[in-house]
C-alpha cells in the first residue's frame, strides 16, 4: 500500500514532504540506501547504530502531577517548549509515516502511528513489522490512538545525553530524539498501550507466550522476563512441537485471557546458536529480518558472539517467519506463568509459588543486568518493579492488580533462574542453568510431571526431581544442597538472610502495596 508523497490530515506535524505508508519493499529499499546499512550473506538488512540501547535516564513522563507516576516527568509546558522544537525542525524534514495496530482482535486492537525522519528507514520498517497490518479500507478513514514522533537527529539539549523520550499519556503521543535506536519506536507505542489495558482492566505484560501440546490438550504458559533474562529463548525453545505466539508483551485480563501486541519480535541476536535456537536462528537469517548492530565481516557473514561493539545485537523478525507460530485468537485462557530471574548464587532453577509470593516475586523484578539496558545496567544486580520496566503509573499498581488477575484465574506460577547457580562464571564451583535444563524444567511444568518440597529458607516449593535433569545437573533445582556438599552452608546462610532483609526493605517502598504482597518475600 504505497502512497508516496501524501499528507494525511490531522497529523501533529508539517512535514516538509511524507511518504505514506510504503510498501514492506520500499521501505528495504530505503534502508539499503542508509550509508550505515550493509546487506548480509543471506540478503538482509544490518544498520549500525549510533546509540545501542535504551535511554532510559533520557525518558519523562508529561504531567504536572508527578506524585502520580514512578518515573522521572517533565512539565507540560516543557513538553510544549520542546514540541515546538521539534515540529519547527520537522517542517524542513522528509519524514516516513506507518499506520498499524498494536493487536489484532477486533474486540482489543490500538491504532498506531510511527513518524519518522526517512534518513532512518530502518526503523519504520522494522515497526512495520511488528504492526499488525491495516487494510486498504481502514487506512483511508485511519485515526491513531496512539503516536510516536521520532527525529533521531535532531539533538535536546539539556537531557542526559542530549536525549529525550518525552511520553505524554494524556495525547497518546510520544516524542523521541536524538537516539536512531529502535526499542524507543517499539516501547514508545507499547509504553502508552500499558495504560490502556491498565484501564480496560488487566495488565500489560513484559512476556512472550507459547502453546505446549500435552496429550490431546494445549497448555498455555506466558513467560515474563526483564531483557536478557531468556524470554525470548524460552518463548521459542521446543517442547512436544510448541507453538510460539508472542515474544515480548501482551495483556493479561480477569479470567486469564490474553490478547496479543505484535506480529512479530525483536529478538536479541547475541549468542544466537542454530543448534540451541534453531527457530529464532531461522528467522534471523530470512531476507526479510531487519538486523541491528550484528557483527559483520566485509563478506557479509555474521558473528553472533562478537561483542566489540555491542552485545545488544537485534533483529526485528515477522510472524510469519517463524515457524510453527500461533495466532493469539486461538488461546481461551492462559495455564501458567514463568518468573525469569537471571541469577548467579541461591535462586533455584525453578520454584513453584503461592499467588501472594508471586504478586512479590513479580513486584522484585530481579535480575543481573544486560547490554539490552545499556551500559547504566550491564554486569548490575537490578531490582526492576513489576517486572515491566514500561509501566507508566505508580509501580504498586502493577503488583496490586497482577494479584487480583491471578485471583481470577487458576493460572500457575512459577519462578525460574535462567542464570547460574552458585556462583559467578569464573567460579568452578557454579553451575550453569542451559537451555536445555530450562526447557526440561517448561516440559516438566507444561506436563505435571515435577515433584516438589518447599524449601526451608523461602517458604517456596523446590523440585526434588525434574524428568531429564539428572546426575549433577540435579545441582541447580536445590541450592541448599550444593552449598552445603561444597562445604559451604555458612556462605548459604549468610545470603539468604542477606537476600530477605534486601527484599523486604525494597517492597516496603512501594506505597499503597498490598500488604500479604510485601511480606511474602520472608
Amino acid at each position: 500500500m504505497s502512497k508516496p508523497h501524501i499528507k494525511p490530515s490531522g497529523l501533529p506535524v508539517e512535514p516538509k514532504q511524507v511518504i505514506w505508508n510504503p510498501s514492506p519493499e520500499r521501505l528495504r529499499e530505503l534502508t539499503a540506501e542508509m550509508p550505515n546499512t550493509r546487506i548480509t550473506i543471506h540478503d538482509n538488512t544490518n544498520t549500525q547504530t549510533r546509540v545501542d540501547a535504551r535511554s532510559k535516564l533520557s525518558t519523562y513522563i508529561v504531567t504536572d502531577t508527578p506524585d502520580l507516576y514512578d518515573s522521572q516527568t517533565i512539565t507540560r509546558e516543557e513538553y510544549e517548549r520542546v514540541s515546538k522544537l521539534q515540529n519547527d525542525y520537522i517542517r524542513d524534514c522528509e519524514m516516513i509515516l506507518v499506520d498499524g495496530w498494536i493487536g489484532n482482535d477486533p474486540e482489543f486492537r490500538v491504532a498506531a502511528r510511527l513518524i519518522i525522519e526517512r534518513s532512518n528507514a530502518n526503523v519504520a520498517g522494522m515497526q512495520q513489522h511488528l504492526y499488525y497490518p491495516t487494510t486498504e479500507e481502514e487506512l483511508a478513514g485511519f485515526e491513531p490512538r496512539l503516536t510516536v514522533i521520532y527525529t533521531p537527529n535532531l539533538v535536546m539539549q539539556g537531557y542526559p545525553a542530549d536525549r529525550l523520550i518525552a511520553v505524554d499519556l494524556d495525547n497518546g503521543i510520544t516524542r523521541v530524539f536524538n537516539s536512531d535506536y529502535f526499542g524507543e519506536s517499539k516501547k514508545g507505542g507499547l509504553r502508552m498501550w500499558n495504560q490502556i489495558v491498565y484501564d480496560r482492566g488487566g495488565l500489560a505484560l513484559h512476556a512472550g507466550c507459547k502453546v505446549i501440546p500435552v496429550g490431546d490438550q494445549n497448555r498455555v504458559g506466558l513467560i515474563i522476563g526483564l531483557s536478557g533474562t531468556g524470554k525470548t529463548t524460552t518463548t521459542f525453545t521446543k517442547q512436544n512441537d510448541s507453538s510460539p505466539v508472542q515474544d515480548d508483551f501482551l495483556a493479561l485480563m480477569p479470567g486469564g485471557k490474553v490478547y496479543a501486541t505484535e506480529n512479530g519480535c525483536f529478538a536479541k541476536t547475541f549468542g544466537l546458536n542454530e543448534g540451541d535456537e534453531p527457530t529464532i536462528y531461522g528467522a534471523v537469517t530470512s531476507r526479510s529480518a531487519y538486523l541491528e548492530n550484528v557483527s559483520q565481516n566485509e563478506a557479509g557473514g555474521l558473528d553472533f558472539y562478537d561483542a566489540s561493539y555491542t552485545q545488544n545485537g537485534r533483529a526485528v523478525v515477522r510472524m510469519e517467519d517463524i515457524a510453527g507460530a500461533m495466532d493469539a485468537r486461538e488461546i481461551e485462557s492462559a495455564d501458567f506463568l514463568l518468573i525469569l530471574n537471571r541469577n548467579d548464587n541461591i535462586i533455584p532453577g525453578v520454584a513453584r509459588l503461592n499467588r501472594h509470593q508471586a504478586a512479590a516475586y513479580f513486584m522484585l523484578g530481579e535480575t543481573r543486568g544486560t547490554s539490552a539496558g545499556g551500559a547504566a545496567e550491564a554486569g548490575k544486580f537490578l531490582r526492576v518493579p513489576g517486572t515491566n520496566p514500561f509501566f507508566p503509573l505508580k509501580h504498586a499498581h502493577q503488583g496490586n492488580r497482577f494479584c487480583e488477575l491471578l485471583e481470577s484465574s487458576p493460572i500457575e506460577v512459577y519462578l525460574m533462574n535462567t542464570g547460574r547457580v552458585g556462583g559467578k562464571d569464573e567460579d568452578e564451583r557454579s553451575k550453569k542453568v542451559r537451555i536445555h535444563h530450562s526447557s526440561a524444567i517448561v516440559k516438566g511444568i507444561a506436563e505435571g510431571t515435577i515433584e516438589w518440597e518447599t524449601d526451608p529458607d523461602f517458604g517456596y516449593e523446590v523440585a526434588r526431581s525434574v524428568p531429564d535433569i539428572e546426575g549433577e545437573d540435579q545441582d541447580i533445582l536445590q541450592p541448599r544442597k550444593l552449598y552445603e556438599q561444597q562445604s559451604r552452608r555458612e556462605e548459604y546462610d549468610r545470603m539468604v538472610e542477606r537476600l530477605k532483609a534486601e527484599r523486604r526493605e525494597y517492597m516496603q517502598k512501594w506505597e499503597g502495596l498490598r500488604t500479604e504482597i510485601a511480606q511474602a518475600v520472608g
